[in-house]
């Protein structure tokens, strides 16, 4: 028998705390994460469609006048249909208050994503009912699983044909090596698309005239219990079908179990279809249950309480000219414990300095709404004067709090860039700076080079055409790249003298943004070359923005 686990969740918040405790309680903030075309965006606008915080889906597909993905704000997004960038997006439903963290699929944004996971307390993993667990996804659910963060699955487009209900559960279980519990299970697919069977409550929900971008359609329930009316409704093939899957899933499949859910042992799978919403209402209602409240970070070496009284935040994001019409520059905040007022004053950690946070707002997509208040596990942006970095942490003024900074990645690929006209010198330097300070690129120079020579380097290629279009239509600079055959590169992690350094002809040495030093190379065999040859250098992969 599949377990009552709503009815046993512990209430979220009794009536004598207080109302920051509470509201710290009511927060669920997660990643939403996918294969490239696996629905994650149209599921993403179905949820605030719920919420109420649009009112008409777009589709990211499509000609040129359609409405476009909410969630994808970018220029270059609309026109290539992909998510190059994270959304922070916030809605209320069913007494909750929902903190969505939109991620591109795309793998060559991959880096994007990582840093985004580390403001989430769980993720939403969609797949493709036809297409099973795909590359993409099992490199973020790694991610996911690094974190020890709870995932769970939503299994979409049931509209089309799929693949069998045993065999996408396996699929799941074999290559991300996580166990599933099925809340609910699809009956038919495709044109034979009937509805899916809730669990819990053993009935059967239909849909009805559910229009392409409507909030939802009108829904059927049918008690498994009265066998004629199941029959009539789904067809004698499909219900026989149904009580087989039941029946093996009663008998064989794992119970559920919220502990192991929220250790990230278990992920509780849904089925439905983004596009036609069936079954995302159930989805949403039932996941904003099992998700975790906003959870500690580590400071220093010690967990911070987010029920604790003392304001704290940290950096996971920074995003230039969110808004052409005044090109100013966004820093994303998690914020870790207590309650932030915008008339407060917070200390900057790295910096030393006091300051009051400016213009402090959520977001949905370019829309923005100021805060007065906000609370643990919320997402806020304010305008960076140019303050802030990626990792950066915010606190209540007089505490000493320093949360644990956010790796940078080894980039993988590697160009010489140049501005075509040399008198637009200034923007392409601020331009390349700031998109380099939003984790979007990496840039590099050649020791006493000043800024003559810049080597960009990126997680994925498509990276160096977000580079080129976003210098051109927000800075006005037009610029040459030139491939470099790099393909390695490791951080000097130990007090090494870059001029005295023996290294490999194939070798090139730089410093990165902050001027740490760095070495480039053509193959592996030159790291360790160059690691023989001097005693005591200590090369690593990434490194700490703390």
């Amino acid at each position: 028998m599949f377990p009552e686990f709503i009815e046993n969740l512990e209430m979220h918040g009794e009536q004598q705390e207080v109302d920051t405790t509470a509201e710290i309680k009511s927060r669920r903030t997660f990643a939403i994460i996918s294969h490239p075309d696996a629905g994650k965006t149209t599921l993403t606008e179905k949820f605030l469609l719920y919420g109420g915080a649009i009112n008409l889906a777009g589709s990211v597909k499509g000609k040129a006048t359609a409405r476009h993905a909410v969630s994808d704000w970018m220029e270059i997004e609309k026109q290539r249909g992909i998510s190059v960038t994270s959304s922070a997006l916030q809605f209320h439903y069913n007494g909750a208050c929902v903190n969505i963290l939109d991620t591109p699929g795309h793998q060559d944004f991959s880096e994007d994503t990582y840093r985004t996971l580390m403001a989430a307390d769980c993720a939403v993993m969609v797949i493709d009912a036809s297409k099973g667990v795909e590359a993409q996804t099992k490199k973020l659910f790694r991610v996911c699983t690094m974190r020890h963060i709870p995932i769970f699955t939503f299994i979409n487009k049931l509209d089309r044909e799929a693949l069998d209900t045993f065999a996408l559960m396996e699929d799941i279980e074999n290559h991300l090596g996580i166990e599933t519990c099925p809340v609910n299970l699809p009956i038919g697919s495709g044109a034979q698309f009937k509805g899916i069977y809730e669990r819990k409550s053993r009935q059967i929900v239909m849909y009805g005239d559910t229009q392409k971008g409507t909030k939802e359609g009108t829904e059927h329930r049918i008690d498994l219990s009265d066998t004629g009316r199941a029959r009539e409704a789904v067809g004698e093939e499909a219900l026989a079908l149904l009580l087989e899957e039941l029946e093996l899933f009663d008998g064989a499949g794992a119970d559920f179990d919220l502990t192991a859910v929220r250790e990230g042992r278990l992920t509780p799978v849904f089925f439905g279809s983004a596009l036609q919403n069936f079954g995302v209402g159930i989805f949403l209602r039932a996941f904003l249950e099992m998700a975790p409240e906003p959870a500690g970070r580590i400071s220093e070496g010690q967990i911070i309480d987010p029920l604790t009284d003392d304001f704290s935040a940290f950096v996971f994001k920074i995003q230039a000219n969110m808004n052409k019409a005044h090109r100013d520059r966004i820093a994303f905040f998690r914020i870790c414990s207590g309650r932030y007022d915008a008339e407060d004053e917070v200390a900057h950690t790295q910096s030393g300095r006091t300051l009051r946070l400016s213009q402090p707002q959520t977001l949905i997509a370019n829309e923005r709404k100021i805060l007065k208040e906000a609370y643990a596990g919320d997402i806020i942006g304010v305008f960076d004067p140019g303050l802030f970095s990626i990792g950066d942490t915010i606190c209540t003024p007089g505490k000493s709090i320093r949360y644990e900074g956010i790796p940078t990645f080894a980039p993988e690929h590697f160009a010489r860039v140049r501005q075509i006209d040399t008198m637009k010198r200034k923007q392409f330097v601020k331009g390349i700076e700031q998109i380099a300070q939003e984790g979007a690129i990496q840039i590099f120079h050649e020791p006493d080079s000043g800024l003559e020579e810049i080597i960009v380097g990126v997680v994925g290629v498509l990276q160096f055409e977000v580079l080129k279009f976003r210098l051109e239509n927000e800075y006005n600079v037009e610029i040459a790249m030139d491939a470099l055959p790099y393909e390695y590169i490791r951080w000097v992690d130990s007090d090494t003298d870059l001029k005295t350094l023996s290294g490999t002809s194939d070798m090139k040495k730089v410093t990165d943004l902050k001027g740490r030093p760095l070495l480039l190379f053509i193959n592996e065999w030159s790291v360790n070359m160059t690691l023989e040859r001097n005693p005591g250098l200590i090369l690593t992969e990434f490194k700490n923005n703390a």
